[in-house]
């Protein structure tokens, strides 16, 4: 038996994710099901397999601008409380059926007005299905944890408003804030003040930089707005000169000053192989720049970004990255315990996470392998 971890083997490790939208993540069918309740129009196919194919070749276009209309489906059937919450625990149903434990999913409250529901009552709509969907996931013998990251828009100019939301919330559920949508012309020091008001209540934000534009976004997320993460932050290779044809750990890489401040402080880049490809971030799996940022130990997780749109799950993250980087379940370990180490919730919780729940679930894991080829 070899020790290669396989795609259904890694959906029984305890994973961790960090970088989610649940608005880029709803069923096939549940879609369907939405549009005809709350009356719809426009879904680009009427049955379940060819609407998930339709999402997945619209966002497989190398453009992050063409990739993000494709959520103008989803969003539009997630107006109304009940959808907010179906979606909700459905996400949370899901990711734990995949094997994840600790999942932190972003959605903008800003984007769910239309039927008229309040940004809070967007936000408790959203809390209320995380926690049904923790509860039966629970009792299917999958136990998961859901926090909430309230995402502002970066070409709007809701995001104090939405920061102070992620404030009131912070203590049922909501554990960060973020702004996404697209980088170029939409610079994060535009929401500056949303930044500072955050840092000045000790709340933790993420920021979607070095995506879509370059080494510029990922410096001002960090050094004007503060960021604790970045969302993708895959440019940071942008600064890193590797010499042709070297190999091994080090690469021989020199790091310039932005790459080796990411570095060694140990700031957590939270990478969606999939859709970085989609989005035209990186050419391939293969080609990812998280096979150089891991072997130079950025502080790198995986994550998956919108599992509608990708037409994945985290297990298959993973799964692809095995067999591009020929990683093993030590390798798995390293990205989820970095994931783990990276959450917004109090250090205790995540030691617990750590120690209790992801550790022991791989040392299972390697057991189980060293023991059938004994």
């Amino acid at each position: 038996m070899t020790d290669k971890p396989s795609h259904e083997r890694i959906r029984t490790a305890p994973k961790v994710l960090l970088h989610d939208h649940l608005d880029g993540g709803l069923r096939p069918q549940t879609i369907l099901e939405l549009a005809d309740e709350t009356g719809y129009r426009g879904l680009p196919a009427a049955d379940a397999a060819a609407l998930g194919a339709w999402f997945a070749e619209a966002a497989d276009s190398g453009s992050l601008e063409r990739y993000l209309e494709t959520f103008g489906h989803t969003v539009g059937v997630m107006q109304t409380a009940a959808a907010l919450a179906r979606v909700a625990a459905e996400c949370a149903e899901d990711l734990a059926a995949d094997g994840v434990v600790y999942a932190e999913v972003r959605f903008a409250p800003e984007n769910h007005l239309e039927a008229g529901l309040s940004l809070e009552q967007v936000v408790e709509a959203v809390l209320d299905g995380f926690r049904a969907g923790e509860r039966r996931a629970a009792e299917a013998g999958r136990p998961i944890r859901v926090g909430t990251l309230l995402t502002a828009m970066r070409h709007a100019a809701r995001s104090s408003e939405i920061a102070e939301l992620a404030v009131r919330y912070r203590d049922v559920g909501v554990v960060g804030f973020d702004i996404a949508g697209a980088e170029a012309g939409h610079p994060p020091t535009r929401h500056l003040a949303a930044f500072e008001y955050l840092q000045r209540e000790n709340a933790h934000f993420t920021i979607h930089a070095g995506e879509a534009f370059g080494l510029p976004s990922i410096w001002q997320a960090l050094q004007w707005c503060g960021a604790d993460r970045l969302g993708h932050g895959v440019r940071i290779v942008d600064d890193i000169a590797v010499p042709e044809g070297a190999e091994g750990a080090g690469d021989g890489a020199k790091l310039g000053r932005l790459a080796a401040y990411v570095r060694d402080k140990r700031v957590p880049l939270e990478m969606c192989p999939s859709s970085n490809v989609q989005t035209g971030a990186a050419p391939s799996i293969a080609e990812h720049p998280i096979g150089l940022l891991r072997r130079l130990r950025f502080r790198v997780t995986v994550n998956t970004d919108n599992r509608l749109m990708s037409g994945t799950s985290l297990s298959r993250e993973f799964a692809e990255l095995v067999d591009a980087f020929g990683y093993g379940w030590d390798d798995i370990e390293w990205f989820t315990v970095n994931a783990m180490k990276s959450a917004f919730i109090p250090f205790d919780e995540r030691l617990a996470l750590i120690n209790g729940v992801i550790k022991p679930g791989f040392a299972r894991l390697k057991w189980a392998v060293g023991g059938a080829e004994r």
